[in-house]
Parts: C-alpha cells; sequence; structure tokens
C-alpha cells in the first residue's frame, strides 16, 4: 500500500442494489466486536473495495499494527508493519458527505491521495485535521456503548479476528 510504485486505480461496479445491502461491518477483535455503520451512498468505492476484502477474509487475523493513544488504531496491512496492501489502489472520495473525522470513524489509511488500499484506521478522538484528507467510509453509530468500549480498548499488536459485512445488526 505505501511502497513507491504508482498502482494501478480499482473502480468496483457492484450494482446499486447490491451495493445498497452493505450497510454494517462487524469487527471482530480479540477485544470484542465494534459495529461500523458503512457509507455506501456516500463512499461507494471505498465500501466496495473495504466490503471485498473482508469478504475475501483478507483482514481476518491481522493485527492492529499502529495504535497511538488519543489518536487512532490502523489495521489492515498483510505483513504488520504498514507497509503491506494489495496490488492496487483506490481513488480518494474526500469530496463527499459524511466527510469529517470524529471518535468511531472508520477511514482509509493512505500515503497520499489515491493511494489507499487496504489499510484503515479507527479514530479515538474527533481529528478535524483528517477532515477531507482522508475518505471517512463508516462509524460506529451514537448509541452504540459496547463498539465504543471496544474501540477504546485497542492496543498495539491486539488481533482482528474478522471482518463480516452485514445487511442489518441482527
Amino acid at each position: 500500500m505505501f511502497g513507491h510504485n504508482k498502482k494501478e486505480l480499482k473502480k468496483y461496479d457492484y450494482k446499486a442494489e447490491e451495493l445498497s445491502k452493505f450497510k454494517y461491518a462487524e469487527i471482530t477483535t480479540e477485544n470484542g466486536t465494534i459495529w461500523i455503520k458503512l457509507f455506501n451512498k456516500e463512499t461507494p468505492n471505498t465500501v466496495s473495495n473495504f466490503v471485498t476484502l473482508s469478504n475475501e477474509g483478507f483482514y481476518d487475523d491481522l493485527i492492529f499494527h499502529r495504535v497511538i493513544p488519543g489518536f487512532m488504531a490502523q489495521g489492515g496491512c498483510p505483513d504488520g508493519t504498514g507497509m503491506g496492501g494489495p496490488d492496487w489502489a483506490i481513488e480518494c472520495e474526500t469530496s463527499s458527505d459524511k466527510q469529517i473525522h470524529n471518535k468511531g470513524s472508520l477511514s482509509m489509511a493512505h500515503a497520499g491521495p489515491n493511494t489507499g488500499g487496504s489499510q484503515f484506521f479507527l479514530c479515538f478522538v474527533p481529528c478535524p485535521h483528517l477532515d477531507r484528507q482522508h475518505t471517512v467510509f463508516g462509524e460506529i453509530e451514537e448509541d452504540d456503548l459496547t463498539s465504543f468500549e471496544t474501540l477504546d480498548s485497542i492496543k498495539q499488536k491486539d488481533k482482528i479476528i474478522s471482518i463480516e459485512i452485514k445487511e442489518s445488526r441482527e
């Protein structure tokens, strides 16, 4: 993901009906579960990328390789160093709605515009300096105290057991 070679930008072409089913991500960690409401209308390509990787099991058993208390937890690097990712990148969707980094926001990590691939981060606090710089493509819902507790418990090298995409929280 963060290599020096320019990667081809990947575009997904899920039909609107299928994309509308990508409503939630259930992120199961060794500390508990975090439910994320995905912004499938506002950031369709970023959500499609995340969904595709999740459904392929890409994130299973990876770690949060970069955790900065009072800032964010970053995961999605297949080699655990922060330098890995797929052989493609996706275009940033930072001009869409909902591009505000609040506590519980799910956002794409990148090494510059249009270089994101698989790495993502979850904000521990509001991060206005990142607004419209990184694509926010989901968030913990405001009343989901259990997910916020799990988020607050994440430490460096904690394991992501799995990420499952759901149409509802049932």
